[in-house]
């Protein structure tokens, strides 16, 4: 048995090979149509997510960045707290 006679025996076969090209044919159509209004499908997604999740205020994002550096105010003191636990028990 030769390759395309191999080929032509799968059930692939059973589609008829013009509906498979008006198959290809609307699938390229379809794609060209998205690629083509990709920018304004971007910004409807987009416009979509912010109706779903608004982005914070300027307030909202000023207490969240106050909050941040009091955290690492924190750490930082701790940090140097245990520095000079460690300097004044190495002394001992």
């Amino acid at each position: 048995m030769s390759f395309s006679s191999t080929l032509l025996q799968l059930p692939v076969t059973a589609v008829p090979f013009s509906q498979l090209v008006l198959v290809m044919a609307q699938l390229t159509l379809l794609a060209g149509v998205l690629m083509f209004f990709r920018p304004l499908l971007v910004g409807i997604a987009r416009a979509l997510v912010l109706v779903v999740r608004p982005r914070p205020t300027k307030d909202e994002l000023a207490a969240r960045r106050k909050l941040r550096a009091a955290k690492l105010a924190a750490q930082t003191a701790q940090v140097s707290n245990s520095v000079d636990a460690r300097t004044m028990a190495s002394r001992v």
